[in-house]
């Protein structure tokens, strides 16, 4: 095998960041010079000013420099042709670019009926928590309208890369693939739109970004039972629907419409969280049930599925929260070791 060839062999060990893919798979390498021990790799990027591109060079040098003659690499980058871009963007999404994407991964849509019971906070540490235990995970927000995962994830600033037209790249935080409006608008900027234009918002989400091979997929329902998640469950009809209440008689009462939606629409309902449902006082160590007792259990009860778990009130979970730090990976933590418990109770259902 010449000198070539075993440049050309080492760079199949260097993966591009976001798509997790080779950079010979994915037709990247341009051209590879070289002359004596000096070797220069010309790789072709989706765009030029890919903030990743600096990783993708450490991972080149790292590979190469391992060659037996090889003493001085360099990298040169340039820009995919929208020809290039277009062929990448095939090979990604396949020839019918509207096909079901989580064809191979467990769909989890979590809901509550109703606001203020921290569905997207449990959605995000669940997701956290999944990843942690060596799952591939994604998470999609829904709440198109009153969208806060970008902000528990810490990635208000944040944008997706799009490749194509048609195939967008979802931002990744702690080993968790994200997307939420919140990530395509400015800041604060108020979205006036109906249902229907909801709807295709979501099918965006799923079908125009590149999401990969996933074990799960979480997805961050907007409260009540109206047209998104009536859309989501007709236009994936494997999707799973995960509930999340609190302690209080109301709570639980609309949470159960949307189990009893998830019934008539035919998707399984996986089970039942119950959020905020103590406060230990840091003075006395002892429980109080501020908000109720029990109706999470019962509800689970009612709608003859699984009682996942309880999550207490915490100022750390809600301090994490605002701070866009998501605690739930970490099994050192009281947060982490709850989040934990209850992701291993929910692989268990498949």
């Amino acid at each position: 095998m010449d000198l070539r060839q075993q440049v050309l062999e080492s760079l199949k060990n260097v993966l591009d960041p976001e798509i997790k893919k080779s950079l010979v798979e994915l037709n990247m390498i341009k051209d590879i010079e070289i002359s004596g021990q000096d070797v220069i790799i010309t790789v072709t990027l989706t765009t030029e000013g890919c903030p990743l591109k600096d990783k993708i060079r450490k991972d080149i040098l790292s590979e190469v420099r391992k060659i037996e003659g090889i003493k001085n690499v360099e990298v040169i980058y340039g820009e995919m042709t929208k020809e290039q871009k277009q062929e990448l963007a095939q090979k990604l999404h396949g020839i019918d670019e509207r096909k079901d994407p989580f064809t191979n991964t467990r769909v989890i849509a979590v809901g509550s009926g109703k606001g203020g019971v921290g569905k997207s906070t449990v959605a995000a540490n669940l997701a956290v928590a999944m990843s942690s235990l060596g799952y591939k995970v994604g998470l999609i927000d829904a709440d198109i309208l009153g969208y806060s995962i970008p902000q528990i994830m810490g990635i208000n600033k944040e944008r997706p890369t799009m490749i194509e037209e048609g195939i967008i790249m979802p931002i990744e935080k702690q080993g968790v693939k994200v997307i939420s409006m919140g990530n395509l608008l400015e800041r604060d900027e108020p979205l006036i739109w109906r249902g229907p234009v909801l709807g295709q918002v979501l099918s965006q989400f799923i079908y125009d970004f590149y999401w990969g091979e996933l074990d799960y997929m979480f997805i961050d329902l907007p409260p009540g039972t109206g047209d998104v998640p009536l859309s989501l469950m007709q236009s994936l009809p494997k999707v799973e629907i995960l509930i999340i209440t609190t302690p209080q008689i109301t709570a639980a009462s609309v949470a159960k419409r949307l189990g009893l939606m998830a019934e008539k629409t035919k998707n399984k309902i996986i089970g039942v969280i119950e959020n905020m449902s103590y406060f230990i006082c840091d003075n006395c160590s002892e429980k109080h049930f501020i908000f109720g007792k029990g109706e999470g259990e019962k509800l689970s009860a009612e709608l003859n599925t699984e009682y996942l778990g309880e999550i207490p009130l915490m100022t750390t979970l809600r301090e994490g929260s605002d701070k866009g730090n998501v605690f739930a990976g970490d099994i050192n933590t009281e947060i982490g070791k709850i989040y934990n418990k209850i992701a291993k109770k929910l692989g268990h259902l498949d």
